[in-house]
């Protein structure tokens, strides 16, 4: 009876921290998920950034598979490099380190404390201070979770099936390393195998050496969970986190033979006994990180042939399920995700076009007329879906929902039209002719090629979350682009009274990129209309009354 409480005291102790842990991660996806993606996705032009990019955002979210997850969908829609892809990663196998030696400082008296501000946080109105509260109840909870794992741990310290459980483990390191494992890719987080092991050293019942090979287990078993959810995904995708696994299991394969060395090294050093997971598991990471880095390039490339490009046989929809019509809620959510893909390929276009006006490369730009095909076609049959849906008579709740994601749709059909005969055409001609602008008129449209690229962001997640700050925010935006295009329009006709040469040449140019970057905000900010509509908080016409 004794050994079934111990282990229910262990299992929900575990349960706890992977809650806390999903809390953490809610909340700093509700509180910061678009500022993260957006520092993630574009805080990958250099080696080092890419890096702290990977750490910094595995520590806020408490998961590098989640880190690992967004860096494949960047990968994918060609926000980041393959190469530099794979430094993210090695970011994030150091953050998730980082996480678990703090969580291992000593500092679970916190939680009550941590738990209760989290709470008054919650409480408030704004959805940044309750995704806040959210993250902080999770950690208040993992803190917690450490100080019953503790408690249920205490009693193994005499318990001789352990002991001899642990005998075996010491005695088959492969087993040991394959165990660690198994516990990480079921729990999906190497961070709280860590953590297990570190309450079961605690204990004093395993050895150095032994600590190091589980420790190792966790790291490998936490590659795999973002394996297994890429693997319906594109290619791209795949490559990042198979290469991710490829690391992690090289760099196992490579540090078991030499446990024993390391823990020999580790307890030379002046650190605490009871720390020596966390220790092994982040000094690992680090080693792995510097050894790894110089052969990322040569892993994107060998990944390239591991996995190569899968032929597509047609852009048919993948969502759209006509034995759904019958059910309208799983219908409309499976027309919700096709329009979210017409947004990705949307993005897609818009970052070829702006990373073609940066660069003067015409080759970004010869995707563009067929993606834009593709988005024809599937906002065409997203509609059709949809009409075939009404005639099976739908709720005024769902037909609302229906014409939303229609309008969503065409919006982004008529972005496709701007971007494939006004800005694709603009931009070909500025790197034919080798124009250039200005360096201040430069500066202005790329900038606001930025905020474009930023705000469709935002706008795809506002598609699906219906959240009404992120509308309001939305709204506000509509007016800072309607501001930035009359303030480069001012400056731009200031530089041609100057009679700066370089602004005459491309007049015609900048005009007309503003004005279609202008168009195109228009159509993002529009998903906001029906969340403000329902608010009351729009009205038909802009014009004041007459007095």
């Amino acid at each position: 009876m004794t050994s079934t409480i111990v282990m229910i005291n262990l299992f929900g102790a575990v349960a706890l921290l992977l809650f806390g842990l999903a809390q953490v991660k809610e909340g700093v996806s509700r509180a910061f998920g678009v500022k993260l993606r957006t520092g993630l996705a574009t805080g990958t032009r250099s080696g080092l950034r890419s890096f702290l990019s990977g750490l910094t955002a595995t520590i806020a979210l408490q998961s590098s598979t989640a880190t690992a997850l967004m860096t494949a969908s960047f990968v994918e829609r060609e926000l980041i490099k393959p190469r530099m892809a794979q430094i993210v990663l090695l970011g994030a196998n150091v953050g998730t380190a980082v996480t678990a030696w703090i969580v291992a400082t000593g500092i679970e008296w916190l939680s009550p404390l941590v738990i209760l501000v989290g709470i008054v946080f919650y409480r408030s109105g704004s959805t940044a201070r309750q995704g806040g509260g959210t993250a902080l109840i999770g950690i208040g909870l993992m803190l917690l979770s450490l100080h019953l794992l503790s408690s249920a741990t205490e009693p193994m310290r005499q318990s001789p099936a352990l002991a001899a459980f642990i005998g075996l483990l010491d005695n088959a390191w492969p087993v040991a390393l394959a165990f660690s494992a198994c516990i990480a890719f079921i729990s999906s987080s190497s961070l709280a195998a860590v953590v297990l092991i570190l309450s079961l050293a605690s204990t004093g019942i395993l050895s150095a050496g032994l600590i190091i090979v589980l420790v190792l287990g966790a790291n490998l078993g936490g590659a795999i969970p973002p394996v297994v959810a890429s693997l319906s995904g594109s290619p791209s995708a795949k490559r990042v986190t198979i290469g991710n696994l490829i690391v992690r299991a090289v760099g196992c394969a490579v540090a078991m033979p030499l446990a024993g060395y390391g823990a020999d090294i580790l307890e030379m050093l002046p650190l605490s006994p009871t720390k020596l997971p966390v220790d092994a598991h982040l000094g690992f990471n680090i080693l792995l990180a510097v050894l790894a880095w110089p052969f990322s390039r040569l892993l994107s490339r060998w990944m390239l042939r591991l996995v190569p490009e899968e032929l597509q046989a047609d852009n048919a929809p993948k969502y759209l399920d006509q034995g759904e019509l019958s059910t309208p809620v799983v219908a409309l959510a499976s027309a919700t995700r096709e329009t979210l893909g017409v947004g990705d390929l949307i993005e897609r276009m818009l970052i070829r076009v702006s990373n073609a006006f940066e660069t003067n490369a015409l080759s970004r730009l010869k995707d563009i007329a067929s993606l834009e095909k593709r988005v024809d076609y599937l906002q065409q049959e997203v509609k059709i879906y949809l009409s075939k849906l009404g005639r099976e008579g739908l709720n005024e709740e769902n037909g609302r929902q229906s014409i939303v994601i229609i309008d969503y749709a065409i919006n982004l059909e008529h972005i496709g039209d701007i971007i494939e005969k006004g800005l694709a055409p603009q931009v070909a001609k500025k790197a034919s002719l080798g124009l250039k602008f200005s360096e201040d008129g430069h500066e202005e449209l790329k900038r606001l090629f930025d905020l474009t690229i930023d705000n469709l962001r935002i706008a795809q997640t506002i598609f699906v979350t219906r959240d009404f700050a992120l509308a309001r925010q939305m709204m506000d935006v509509k007016v800072e682009v309607r501001r930035m295009e009359k303030q480069s329009s001012k400056r731009h006709l200031e530089r041609l009274r100057d009679g700066r040469a370089d602004s005459l040449q491309t007049s015609s140019l900048h005009l007309d990129i503003l004005r279609d970057l202008k168009r195109i905000n228009a159509h993002i900010v529009s998903v906001a209309h029906p969340i403000m509509q329902e608010s009351g908080l729009l009205i038909e016409s802009r014009m004041k009354d007459a007095e």
